[in-house]
């Protein structure tokens, strides 16, 4: 009886020992991965409007794939959507829309599409510029060749950005 209970036993102590030193880490390094978080959100928005403030817009949006929702002083508003490409939420953006409501850029948070493929939604300018100037979703758009799923996903992330900006505008800019 002893020979079967001393493994479970062993076991369990391991077990139980690994996921306390787990809880640890996390917690020792929780604050400081909220930092570079918080610091690469504010790089890109940087990327997008150049040297400005922004703050966060706390907002119950009913789309899941909207993170976080900023404005700056002068009306410009951030947009950070995480969206399905060819890898589960493989494309993390940030969709700068300007004061009149248009996108004014895209900026990758990170990309873990297939790097040569998937990644071209990235590394091609022209692919890009496709959706600069749209204040409304349009059902048609150049999709790269070889790279379906993330051109889809990418497309999808625009239009969330637009949809959750357009339904609530005044939330954005007033709140």
């Amino acid at each position: 009886m002893k020979d079967k209970i001393k493994p479970t036993l062993v076991l369990t102590v391991i077990c139980v020992i690994s996921s306390l030193l787990l809880v640890f880490a996390y917690e020792l390094t929780a604050d400081r991965i909220e930092e570079q978080k918080a610091q690469k959100f504010n790089t890109c928005v940087e990327s997008l409007f150049g040297k400005t403030e922004s703050r966060i817009v706390s907002l119950k949006c009913k789309l899941d794939d909207i993170e976080t929702i900023a404005v700056t002083p002068d009306k410009k508003t951030v947009i950070q959507v995480c969206s399905d490409g060819y890898v589960k939420d493989g494309i993390n953006i940030l969709v700068g829309i300007d004061e009149n409501g248009a996108i004014s850029g895209i900026e990758f948070v990170s990309l873990g599409e297939t790097p040569g493929l998937g990644s071209k939604v990235r590394d091609e300018a022209d692919f890009r510029k496709q959706f600069y100037g749209l204040k409304h979703p349009r059902n048609e758009f150049d999709a790269i060749s070889g790279a379906t799923f993330s051109s889809k996903g990418m497309k999808h992330a625009v239009d969330t950005a637009l949809n959750a900006y357009n339904e609530n505008k005044e939330a954005i800019l007033g709140g």
